[in-house]
């Protein structure tokens, strides 16, 4: 792991391999995880996955610092715990690991690096909800808006369970979610819904 610092002999022409195939790997993870995504949120979402900061982030998990050959300035200055140091030397690695043992386990690897990362991006809450959703379909070809109807409210006051169905007119469909609210029912319901339509 040579930074330029140290010679000629470096990492860069690895890091411009490495750039490359992150943005890929990236861009395909986000396009499959987060199907209803979409062009704007999915550019964001993998600008902030493989922005510097984030690819140094996992360049300090994997310990990259203490590997790095720097040279006297750089070493001096403390360049092992710079953000951009760290990160031309993990696109560096994704470089070489593709090189060394081919594309299929570059991919697998980096994913797993970038598995918490895609997490946290579900959990924030990205995606559209799934009424939006349907709804926007709908409005899209023109058709009537979903009913949401509620067929059962269970439990005892401080653990009620909602049922509700989603009626569609056209295409003619229902289906039915329940949820501890009215609102999560309707989404499940919905989303039960999205699930049969082609989107």
């Amino acid at each position: 792991m040579t930074h330029r610092s140290a010679g000629a002999r470096n990492n860069e022409r690895l890091e411009f391999l490495g750039d490359g195939l992150v943005n890929l790997i990236v861009a395909e993870a986000l396009f499959h995880r987060f199907p209803h995504a979409d062009e704007g949120w999915l550019t964001r979402a993998r600008a902030q996955l493989v922005r510097e900061e984030s690819l140094a982030g996992i360049a300090r998990e994997l310990l990259l610092g203490d590997q790095l050959e720097l040279g006297p300035g750089e070493l001096k200055s403390g360049g092992y715990r710079r953000d951009s140091i760290l990160a031309d030397a993990l696109e560096a690695m994704i470089g070489a690991i593709h090189l060394d043992a081919g594309f299929e386990t570059c991919r697998r690897t980096v994913l797993i690096w970038f598995e918490p990362r895609f997490a946290s991006l579900a959990v924030s809450g990205t995606e559209k909800d799934a009424k939006t959703r349907l709804q926007e379909w709908l409005q899209a070809r023109g058709l009537p808006l979903p009913e949401y109807v509620l067929l059962d409210t269970r439990g005892e006051e401080h653990d009620r369970m909602f049922d509700v169905a989603c009626r569609l007119d056209t295409p003619a469909m229902e289906a039915s979610g329940d949820g501890s609210s009215r609102r999560q029912a309707e989404q499940r319901a919905a989303r039960a819904i999205l699930e049969r339509l082609p989107v």
